[in-house]
């Protein structure tokens, strides 16, 4: 909603309840932080809140020191509590959510929140995953908690390092105002109590706080999000110049990019969305994908296709959600889906996983649909045949490129490429007649001749030379030989579906 957009979390969640929103959804794993806007926005409204846990029952949140009310474990007997209140009420629940096999406890949750909503009260529940029967779907508003923005690290960041030299341990400030804000910035895509431990451990690790922490910062983020499962933050490096061919694809890439500045939105370009890679295994898809976000300046995300699925039934879509959740917070960043087609099954497969596949991309068309951040997509496909017409659609992504295997002039820069990126001098090779000989050859199998030249070279006891090259090549059997049938039909697929990348 647009009158939302200037509006802090806890005015948001404040005018919820004010509008009579009685029963409101938190998915978040910052329970702590839920509950802390929670009470933020029930002080502007001036109503009781109570929090609720199984461990300690009904507590009142806006009291310190103050006792559980009794007998309040239960959630059943907890709901009925809060009914039986004749004041207005703001109760938070966690993990209430894991009792809805309990009859009673969604009956109970039903009537408290039906009546919150005519007394003007509010029921919050919160919880990492909330699977909600039924009985509640309709009667619940879903309240995304978004992560910590960088004014919100910013205020952290001086929060922990006040705490730090309260204990009595000596540190040293060195940081201006510009490496300040990169330091802030380097936090965003983390949770609060992720970004608090990285702080307060690169503080302790040797009592300063400069600029050369914010590396060390960037590093324990990637090492965090990796061992999510969801998403690994890769280190970006090279650029479109190091990618052999391709140039239709590299030009429109530039093109977008100068799209995505201050200029370009005062010109009134929306910033692109995504593209989608098919073709030809190890042709450069992947590798393009990671140039990207070189070219661009951008953090790169992989999303792990595989880590995506649970064996607990609803998990798998949750952690789906909470990638996307990750990627918004980071913005702009490039988000690269790797073989789209195993995360997302085709119509004709969906039976076979009960469906999973099928919701898990619902919840990716939507967000895709309906994102407001600059989240640059790439994905990349092998199986053609796999992909979901709906995914194939105009809008969806900016453009659709088939990655074909690379023409002469091509072959010719991948082989200047890897021969640089090993110390060779590409002069002293052949490197017409090299390509000359690799026709139907991908990138990767080109990369892959030079290694094994590199051995031959080696074992004789020689420098390596364009005759190792060219006995490795009369060893290889290249893609285009053992998949020629299917190489042709992706071609024959592509001619009307596809933007040629060459």
């Amino acid at each position: 909603m647009s009158y939302e957009l200037d509006r802090t979390d806890a005015e948001r969640l404040s005018l919820l309840m004010r509008s009579g929103y009685g029963l409101i959804v938190m998915e978040t794993h910052e329970e702590r932080r839920a509950v802390r806007l929670v009470l933020e926005a029930t002080q502007a409204i001036e109503q009781r809140c109570w929090a609720w846990s199984m461990v300690r029952g009904l507590v009142p949140l806006d009291k310190r020191d103050a006792e559980p009310a009794n007998a309040t474990a239960d959630p059943a007997t907890a709901l009925l509590h809060l009914i039986s209140l004749s004041d207005r009420w703001v109760a938070v629940m966690a993990d209430v959510h894991r009792h809805f096999s309990d009859s009673k406890v969604v009956r109970a949750a039903r009537e408290a929140a039906e009546q919150a909503h005519r007394n003007g009260s509010t029921l919050v529940l919160v919880g990492p995953t909330v699977d909600l029967p039924t009985e509640l779907q309709r009667l619940a508003f879903s309240f995304p908690l978004p992560l910590p923005d960088m004014p919100q690290f910013e205020k952290l960041i001086k929060r922990v390092y006040r705490d730090v030299v309260q204990t009595n341990i000596k540190v040293e400030h060195e940081l201006n105002r510009e490496d300040f804000e990169r330091l802030s910035e380097s936090l965003i895509g983390l949770t609060e109590i992720e970004a608090e431990r990285i702080i307060r451990q690169v503080i302790l690790e040797d009592g300063r706080l400069d600029s050369r922490d914010i590396e060390r910062v960037r590093n324990a983020k990637r090492a965090t999000l990796s061992s999510h499962g969801q998403l690994e933050v890769l280190p970006v490096n090279d650029n479109l110049d190091s990618l052999g061919g391709h140039d239709k694809l590299k030009t429109w890439l530039r093109l977008r990019r100068q799209a995505m500045t201050n200029k370009g939105k005062e010109f009134g370009i929306d910033p692109p969305r995504g593209v989608l890679l098919l073709g030809v295994p190890g042709c450069g898809k992947s590798f393009c994908a990671r140039l990207v976000a070189g070219e661009w300046r951008r953090p790169l995300l992989r999303l792990d296709v595989g880590g995506l699925y649970n064996r607990f039934i609803g998990n798998t879509e949750a952690n789906l959600r909470e990638a996307l959740r990750q990627a918004d917070g980071m913005a702009p960043c490039v988000l690269w889906i790797d073989e789209i087609e195993k995360a997302f099954a085709s119509e004709g497969s969906a039976d076979a996983d009960g469906g999973v596949s099928q919701r898990l991309f619902g919840t990716m068309l939507t967000w895709m649909n309906d994102r407001r951040s600059d989240v640059f997509i790439v994905a990349t496909a092998n199986q053609l045949q796999r992909l979901p017409t709906e995914l194939l659609r105009k809008g969806r992504f900016d453009e659709i490129f088939f990655i074909d295997l690379p023409p002469l002039e091509a072959r010719v820069k991948i082989f200047e490429i890897h021969l640089s990126r090993r110390a060779r001098m590409p002069k002293a090779f052949d490197i017409d007649t090299l390509a000359g000989l690799t026709p139907g050859f991908s990138g990767a199998e080109i990369e892959q001749l030079i290694v094994d030249a590199l051995h031959g070279a080696f074992n004789a006891g020689e420098q390596l030379a364009t005759k190792h090259i060219v006995e490795a090549i009369g060893r290889t059997h290249p893609m285009a030989v053992t998949m020629a049938e299917r190489i042709a039909a992706m071609r024959q697929w592509a001619e009307s579906r596809c933007t040629m990348s060459e």
